[in-house]
Order: C-alpha cells, then structure tokens, then sequence
C-alpha cells in the first residue's frame, strides 16, 4: 500500500507567517499533500512542487480540470487563470466540522450535495468524528469522494478500527493526526492502516519524523538467506557498472544484485575504507552491464538501463529497504569473477562481480572482499523461485543458466 502525509495549512493554524511555515516544512520533509483554504493556493504554487487540496466554503475554488471552463475575469487582473488547486474538500464551516448540524436525512445534506456536483476532479469530505452519527457520515461522504479525512476527537471512544473496516476499500481514508507518534498508530491499525495521515503540527521535527514513517510503512522487509559459493573463477574482461547514489549508504547496507532474476547477491556499498583507494560511502560496484538490480517496486532493471534520477532498492543485511536515487552510472571495463552458488534447495545461480579487493559481500562471518572468496564460503542472497518479464514477475518457465 501507498502511504501519504497530508499536512493541514488553513486559516485555523494561524495567519501566513504561521501558514507559509508549515507548508514550507512540508516541501523541505518531502510531504504529499497541503491541505489550504482557496485564498492560499496561488501562495502555495509560488513556494514549491506539491500536491494542493483546497477547502471549499464560502466560494468555489478553481480546479485543474475546471480551469477551461473559467473565465478570464475570474482570475488574475491580467486576465491569467485563478490559482489551481488539485482537490477540493468539503466539511470546513459545514456539516463536516459541525458548524452547520447534520440533517436527520443526509440526502439534504449541502456537503453531500456538494460532493456530488458534476465535474472531473478529485474530490474530499472533512469530517470530525463527534459521534456515532459523524461516523456514518463518513461512511456516506465515502460513497463520493476520493479522500475522505476522518479527525477523531478521542479515538480511545471513536475507534479508527470502524472505519478502517467499513470505508479503507472505499476511498482514500486519511486519520487526523498530531503528532508523528499517532501517525505511526494509524498507518498500523488494524495491520491495514489509514492510506493517508493529515498532520496538524507547527513542528518541524513532526512533519519530517511523520514522513519518515510514511517511508517504513512503504517499505519491504526482505527475508535473506545464505548460498554456498560453488566456484570463483576468473571471467576476463566485461563492462562493469557502478551505482552512485544521491544517498550515503550505510556500513551493513548494499544492493542485491546477479546474473539471474532468481537469486540475487548482496553487494556492499563502499562504505569501508582500503589502503587502495579512498571510500565511496554512495557507491555499489554492481556487476556487469547484463546483470539485475532490484527496484524499490519489487522489480528489477538491468544495470545497462539505469541512469541518473531512477530509484533503486538499498537493502542492509537484515533485509529491511529503502529507495535511492541513482544520481551517476560509470560503465567501464574492468576484469571480473564469474560466482556460482547453490541455495539451501539446490538451485543454482551466478553472478559477474568486479576483480577487486574494494568490492564486498556479506559471508557468514562478516563482509568479504571478492578477491577473498573461496569454494565452501556462504554469502548473503535474496532467492525468488519466480521467473521476470521486462522486471516484473510472471508465472512462467524461464531458463537462466
């Protein structure tokens, strides 16, 4: 599942000072979404690149997908368009906030109505749980739109849970939330968890820890295993590739790589130091040019086809993931090892690594430069009995020998 962070930014916060900061922290954190009131989105498209949802209240707020039907009086005094906002949300000084009371009858409803107009655009429904009746509420806002923010006033007494239950397949179900705390509690309920979190917090260090838990609960936890090298032999020369990472890499982190989709070898980054050469703490010396990598999406690429500004997996030794962004690919020709492994059920793999002391694996007993490895050894790998297609896997018999 996709996670999101929402961070709220309308009047409520404060005034523009107080606004502007925390849109800014949202930019600087990398969060998905600001939630604003209509009269900010112009602000907002000066500051940076983020997805804006807009409170609509008193006026309608001009849409990306409305923009051809708006007149050119309605905008700027140049005559430019009005600002764009990528979503509305209903429910600020309404029904959903409790400004105006729910009618017994929600087929009356004005935000329902509003929820309902015709239009191609995202739509969102703002809703306070004050009670079992805003519960249901929510349920029928759901039917409508594409998000649906739900901010408990006690969850102790509101349980998260029903509405996880009856609406997550429904919607994009966002959680009113205040800290990063009560994100991860959240994202977790339930082990389904909200698609979306809405923080409303002035604190930097909670926006950027909120979005840094986004990131874990999006992330795979990989379940490596040992082979046992068969052989090392010398292969002569082959162009090798290098990843250069826009990130510093950890001492137990690497990328899995290997000739065969099916197995794929730990590498270590260069985060060691060598009476060689000095250390490349963003770099994994990968293989050759016809070898995979694995993709933070589950899928792989061949080494030949990346280039800068594509994502790739970093996985550490205990199998936990995150993304990097590929910043430089060197290819050069380097003499390489040919390494052949057998799993734990007798499946055999190989892979091309770079004759060099710099690059390591993970052995048994710690790291281990390639030149070191022997006949007998076990290093880390990532087996996958599946067979891949253009890097996605398929059910089918492939052959890789």
């Amino acid at each position: 599942m996709t996670r999101a962070v929402w961070v709220k930014a309308d009047d409520t916060v404060g005034d523009w000072d107080d606004r502007r900061a925390r849109i800014t922290a949202a930019l600087e954190a990398g969060a998905d979404w600001v939630l604003v009131d209509e009269d900010d989105v112009e602000r907002v498209r000066e500051l940076g690149e983020i997805n804006v949802a807009a409170f609509r209240t008193d006026g309608d707020v001009t849409l990306v997908d409305d923009i051809d039907d708006a007149e050119a009086d309605d905008g700027d005094e140049d005559g430019s368009p009005a600002p764009q906002a990528d979503a509305i949300v209903v429910g600020k000084d309404g029904e959903g906030d409790a400004t105006i009371d729910l009618p017994e009858d929600f087929s009356g409803s004005a935000d329902l109505s509003t929820l309902r107009r015709d239009g191609d655009f995202q739509r969102g429904a703002y809703v306070r749980i004050l009670g079992t009746e805003y519960e249901r509420f929510a349920e029928t806002a759901a039917e409508e739109a594409d998000h649906t923010i739900v901010v408990g006033e006690d969850w102790t007494i509101i349980p998260l849970e029903n509405l996880i239950a009856r609406i997550g397949e429904e919607t994009n179900l966002i959680a009113g939330v205040t800290s990063a705390e009560e994100a991860k509690t959240a994202f977790e309920t339930l082990e389904i968890g909200s698609d979306a979190v809405l923080l409303d917090s002035d604190d930097p260090d909670e926006i950027r820890e909120t979005v840094e838990i986004r990131d874990e609960a999006a992330r795979e936890s990989l379940d490596l295993t040992h082979a046992e090298v068969l052989e090392v032999e010398r292969a002569g020369s082959a162009d090798r590739v290098c990843i250069d990472t826009g990130s510093l890499l950890e001492h137990d982190e690497g990328m899995l790589v290997g000739s065969m989709s099916r197995g794929l070898v730990f590498v270590h980054a260069e985060t060691a130091e060598s009476p060689y050469v000095a250390s490349r703490p963003f770099r994994v010396n990968a293989g050759a040019v016809h070898a995979y990598v694995r993709t933070p999406d589950g899928g792989t690429k061949y080494l030949s086809e990346l280039q800068s500004g594509d994502e790739v997996q970093v996985v550490d030794t205990d199998g936990n993931t995150r993304e990097a962004i590929v910043g430089r690919v060197k290819i050069e020709q380097r003499p390489m090892f040919r390494i052949a492994l057998e799993t734990d059920d007798g499946d055999r793999v190989e892979t091309l690594l770079q004759n060099a002391e710099t690059i390591k694996v993970a052995a048994d007993e710690g790291r281990k430069a390639v030149t070191d490895l022997e006949a007998g050894d076990e290093i880390l790998l990532y087996y996958e009995d599946t067979a891949r297609h253009f890097g996605e896997a398929v059910e089918e018999s492939i052959i890789e020998k």
